[in-house]
């Protein structure tokens, strides 16, 4: 073969590699038996109190290890009416601006870091089916939408929040409109001077056009993992990698780091896979504390090894348990469960 043949293919294979890489297909090598990484965001979501409680939430917090919280205050669509409602009275206390701030500052005292993290309930629908058909609507509902983003996002800024999340799972919003997602971006930073995320679902995260313009990546991380109903820790450690290869490379490709802004595991048989379609049909699982606890020990053992990862925020912490009106043996949280030890001994300085 000629040299200048060779050094063509030469060059050709480059090409194609370099491109391989960009696009996410191929892995940069990082040691299956990496040491593990101190992890930074030690997050809880806590469900915002339905009303102000004379008992420090924050203490049980704190007794875990916990360095983050996430406080999610609530504004609310309906499919039929382009707009969005927010602080309303009839909103619990800890979703309209008075607790938010309370809640904010109780935090603080305590030594917590704090992601302020707006979202909408759409009764009936999950807010990535959320679309409009006529531009009219489209612009009513972005109004309002951005009324109350950066109403949070100025208290955000006035309280010294750390960190502030734009949207949560807008899937068919951001594909259809990402001018808007971009200004509003421009908007919260004339007003909030934190650093700023966005919670994609774990399936569309590489979809999202704006990542360039924010400081984490942002990832709702309810990744199927395993249909078993008891999964060991070794087999979920490899289902993460597939996973954790595309993840891996998206950060390099951006050199962003990454936030799970939502993980967690119902406490239930199979809590590894299609955690909403569980939701679902709740009431007809078996409880399984293991298997939840199972599921955040792989979780922390793949991804404390990932120098990009940040953290994330475990979905969810109940402030005042006792009362809520109904059963959390199979719920999300971790309260007075075998996961719980599990949290508090990865979360460990």
């Amino acid at each position: 073969m000629h040299a200048k043949l060779r050094i063509s293919l030469f060059l050709s294979v480059l090409v194609i590699a370099a491109w391989w890489w960009i696009q996410g297909g191929m892995d940069y090598p990082v040691p299956e038996n990496a040491p593990i990484q101190p992890i930074r965001v030690k997050g809880i979501t806590l469900e915002a109190p339905p009303r102000q409680a004379t008992d420090n939430p924050m203490l049980e917090l704190t007794a875990i290890h916990a360095n983050w919280i996430a406080v999610i205050p609530f504004g609310f669509t309906r499919s039929d009416q382009p707009m969005v409602q927010f602080n309303h009275e009839r909103q619990w206390w800890g979703e309209r601006l008075s607790g938010v701030r309370s809640t904010i500052e109780q935090a603080h005292q305590a030594n917590l870091h704090v992601l302020l993290k707006p979202q909408i309930w759409i009764h009936g629908q999950w807010t990535g089916d959320l679309k409009y058909t006529s531009d009219s609507d489209w612009q009513n509902w972005e109004s309002t939408y951005t009324r109350f983003i950066l109403t949070f996002a100025s208290l955000a800024d006035s309280l010294g929040v750390e960190l502030f999340c734009l949207g949560t799972e807008f899937r068919e919003a951001v594909a259809a409109r990402p001018y808007f997602w971009q200004n509003l971006i421009h908007q919260i930073r004339q007003t909030y001077h934190g650093s700023i995320t966005y919670a994609a679902n774990w399936d569309d995260f590489d979809q999202v056009p704006f990542w360039n313009d924010l400081d984490y990546i942002g990832i709702n991380a309810y990744f199927p993992l395993l249909k078993d109903a008891n999964p060991t820790v070794p087999d979920l450690v490899k289902a993460w990698n597939p996973f954790r290869k595309k993840i891996r490379n998206f950060s390099a490709r951006l050199n962003k780091p990454v936030l799970f802004t939502e993980y967690g595991y119902l406490s239930v048989d199979g809590c590894t896979y299609n955690t909403w379609e569980l939701e679902d049909r709740l009431t007809n699982c078996q409880s399984n504390e293991s298997a939840q606890a199972n599921a955040l020990d792989a979780l922390y053992s793949v991804w404390s090894r990932e120098p990009y990862w940040q953290g994330g925020f475990l979905w969810k912490w109940y402030p005042q348990i006792s009362h809520r009106h109904r059963h959390l043996d199979k719920d999300y949280t971790p309260q007075g469960k075998t996961a719980e030890t599990v949290i508090s001994k990865w979360f460990h300085p």
